[in-house]
Parts: structure tokens; C-alpha cells; sequence
């Protein structure tokens, strides 16, 4: 890959990312590589703004942080078609994240340079919050993405607030979930929330949604798989309180009212990843971040 201009992103809290930032732009200056360093604390509109005046345009971007500080990036560079690269800075290795000895050895240029790496797309998730106008046509009041997740909760702060949620699938009722919230997971967010909450490990190559409850008070509500080419229209119940919190990926996004409805399907661009051939695979992440002990070439096969 030929490479005239990176775009830096490191996490804005943590002392190690903006240091490690620095390293990586003097790696790229040594080689002649122009760069752009930015906090991950960014409006997205005054990013968006910014690429648009230049006349040159990063060929790829380096996030320098955890899954979290990438999950944002990766949102808020939705519409711009750019593999990102992303490297574990102070902390865990994560599951969208390479190994930090790939910067500070630096080694990761040189497998940029020669394309030891594949591009993984992961598929997105898109969420328009809709309201239904004149003539039963439907007006998208705003839009929003995610790499993740989108998930439902309470508005309220009571000690075990509770909500019921209508879900429909391609124009068909399935349920009325009543517990502590409804997430709608992409397969590369399995491992996150949904898999916290008791939901299945999906591989992230499968074009899958997961539909997960929340702590339901019916033990008939179970997780499902459905294929990523659904609609999902999510609806508060009347009958409850009416007001659902919408979050993507960790982030508050607005009060959904019962005037209002949430339509999610699979996002129109996905993100382009950038793996290294080198790096650790899906399942050695799976072991690790997990604690699985079924690896049997640790074992003495003998006894």
C-alpha cells in the first residue's frame, strides 16, 4: 500500500495513547508519510468538516486506544471509505484490535507497505428513528450507526426500572419484550453486550443479527439469530411508561417517545478492518479474553 497521508486517532483520556501517537507519527514522518493526529474526543461534524477542505485524503486511518476509542472512530467515519487500523494502547487485547509490539517495534509500516494484512469488513448496523407523518408516510427524524450495537432502556433512574418493547420483523409482530431493555447486536458485536446479557457467540463473518432481552421477566423470551438482511422495527408499548432510551455502541443517542419508532437494518457501507497476517486470530482472542481452558495443546496428552 502506498501510503501519502494517515490519519491519527488516539484516546483522549489516557496519557499512554497520546505518547504512543507521537511515536507513530515520527515512524511515519521517518519514511516521508504525512500524518493528522486527533484526540477521540472529536464532534463528529467538525471532523467531517475538516476532511472536507483538504485536498489530500488519508489513505487509511490508525486507531490508537481500545475496542471502545475504535468503535467511536469507526462511527463517526461511516461515510468515508478508509480501512482502519487499530492497536491496543493501555490495555486488554481486544477483539477489533492488533498487538501494541506491532507499533512500537515498528513493524506495522512495513507490513502496510508490503500488504501482509487482509481488509475484514464488518458489517454495520443503521437505526432511523422514525415518526409516521402525513398520509402514513414515514419521516426519519435522525440516523444513527453502529459497528456494535444499538440496545433499549429505561428513561427512568428508579432502583429496577422496567420497560416493554414491541418488536417487528420484516412487517411481522414476533414480541413484547418486558424486562430492563432489548439489544440489537451485529455479529461483530456478539462478544460485547449481547454476550454479556447471555446472548450467542456469533463469528463476525456471518451476516447475522442477534435480538437479545435484557433481564426479561418471561423466561420464554430467548435470544435469536435472524439474518443481517431484516428490518427490525422496535416500538415502546403505550401500556408502560412509553419513553425507551436508544444507545449505540455505548453512547446515549435520544428519548425514544411512543409517537416515535426505531427501524434497524444492516447499515449501507461497512467498515474495512485492517488485519495483519501476523496478528493474533478470532479463536487464540477468544481463549484469551475469555479464559477458556479447552486448549488441549497446553495439556499433557499423556495423562
Amino acid at each position: 500500500m502506498k501510503l501519502s497521508l494517515v490519519l491519527i486517532v488516539y484516546r483522549s483520556d489516557s496519557s499512554i495513547a497520546l505518547e504512543a501517537s507521537k511515536f507513530c507519527e515520527k515512524v511515519l514522518k521517518d519514511r516521508n508519510i504525512k500524518s493528522h493526529r486527533i484526540a477521540s474526543d472529536f464532534h463528529k461534524n467538525e471532523f467531517e468538516k475538516y476532511l472536507f477542505n483538504q485536498e489530500l485524503q488519508p489513505e487509511i486511518g490508525i486507531v490508537l486506544g481500545g475496542d471502545g476509542t475504535f468503535l467511536k472512530c469507526a462511527n463517526a467515519l461511516a461515510d468515508i471509505d478508509i480501512p482502519l487500523l487499530s492497536i491496543n494502547i493501555g490495555g486488554n487485547l481486544g477483539f477489533l484490535t492488533q498487538e501494541k509490539d506491532f507499533l512500537f517495534d515498528k513493524s506495522f509500516i512495513e507490513i502496510l507497505e508490503n500488504e501482509e494484512y487482509i481488509i475484514d469488513f464488518r458489517n454495520r448496523l443503521k437505526c432511523n428513528v422514525c415518526i409516521t407523518g402525513i398520509d402514513s408516510e414515514k419521516e426519519i427524524i435522525k440516523s444513527f450507526d453502529a459497528l456494535n450495537d444499538f440496545y433499549f432502556k429505561s428513561t427512568e433512574e428508579d432502583i429496577s426500572p422496567t420497560n416493554q418493547i414491541q418488536i417487528e420483523i420484516d412487517n411481522e409482530k414476533v414480541n413484547e419484550y418486558k424486562g430492563d431493555g432489548l439489544i440489537i447486536s451485529s455479529s461483530t458485536g456478539s462478544t460485547a453486550y449481547s454476550m454479556a446479557a447471555g446472548g450467542p457467540i456469533v463469528h463476525p463473518s456471518l451476516d447475522a443479527m442477534i435480538i437479545n432481552p435484557i433481564c426479561p421477566m418471561s423466561l420464554a423470551s430467548r435470544p435469536i439469530v435472524i439474518p443481517d438482511s431484516s428490518q427490525v422495527i422496535i416500538k415502546p408499548v403505550k401500556k408502560s411508561k412509553g419513553e425507551i432510551k436508544l444507545w449505540s455502541d455505548g453512547a446515549k443517542c435520544m428519548t425514544i417517545n411512543e409517537t416515535y419508532y426505531c427501524e434497524i437494518k444492516k447499515g449501507e457501507s461497512p467498515c474495512k478492518l485492517i488485519k495483519f497476517k501476523k496478528s493474533t486470530n478470532y479463536y487464540n482472542t477468544l481463549i484469551k479474553k475469555l479464559d477458556w481452558k479447552g486448549d488441549l495443546s497446553l495439556k499433557n496428552l499423556n495423562n
